[in-house]
């Protein structure tokens, strides 16, 4: 097929592969809506340790990742639980608790995802601040020179997480027309030994029309009543 012929195909049933993504972007929205939120509140804590030179940075450095799986665990779930009151199970709270390092910038970042982001907010804070405390603690047991300090950075804050219905309902949009190009595709390749007009006549026998009879008309008089 060549440029022409595509044209020609979009100019008959371009309105199919529309209609199809219309269809599916439309039904992509209306699933975004009835999803139910998900919200992620992220606070980030910065460490800094007693003396500033670039040994003892190393070491903060190197602990971060151990902050993070002494943190992550059962039973400060279970602390926060307890705290603010939350009726679920540790192993349900950790799954929807995400923590990461990042040692070029010495910080400890939580994520936490809720239905409700006031309450991620809430569970977020009470995490951070649960480190802290175990921070301090733990410079108790060092002398103050060796000591690593844990501070937070802002406040957390919620965005919604999911669903994204302008993704969603483009995501959809696309696909529809993919689905629907394929749909033409396939109608065409069993429309393929019809003949349609004389082009199409053309195309199969591989010679010129130079006339084509117009169609005929019957009209018929009504028989008239005795």
């Amino acid at each position: 097929m060549n440029v022409q012929d595509y044209i020609e195909v979009l100019r008959r049933r371009g309105w199919i592969i529309l209609l199809i993504a219309a269809i599916t972007a439309i039904s992509a929205f209306t699933f975004s809506q009835f999803q139910t939120p998900v919200y992620r509140s992220s606070i980030a804590i910065g460490f800094q340790a007693a003396r500033i030179d670039w040994g003892q940075a190393q070491v903060v450095k190197i602990l971060l990742d151990s902050y993070v799986t002494v943190m992550h665990t059962r039973p400060w779930s279970q602390r926060v639980i307890d705290d603010l009151g939350l009726m679920m199970k540790p192993d349900t709270l950790l799954g929807d608790v995400i923590m990461a390092s990042d040692s070029q910038n010495l910080t400890i970042q939580i994520d936490v995802d809720a239905n409700d982001g006031e309450q991620a907010n809430r569970i977020a804070q009470k995490w951070a601040e649960f480190m802290l405390q175990w921070r301090d603690s733990e410079n108790q047991k060092q002398l103050k020179e060796d000591r690593v300090f844990a501070t937070i950075l802002e406040e957390p804050t919620y965005r919604l997480l999911r669903p994204k219905w302008k993704i969603n309902t483009a995501a959809g949009g696309i696909f529809g027309l993919i689905l629907g190009a394929v749909v033409v595709l396939v109608m065409e390749w069993l429309d393929a030994g019809l003949i349609r007009n004389a082009r199409d006549l053309e195309l199969q026998t591989e010679l010129s029309v130079i006339g084509v009879i117009p169609a005929v008309v019957v009209k018929t008089t009504p028989a008239k009543q005795s």
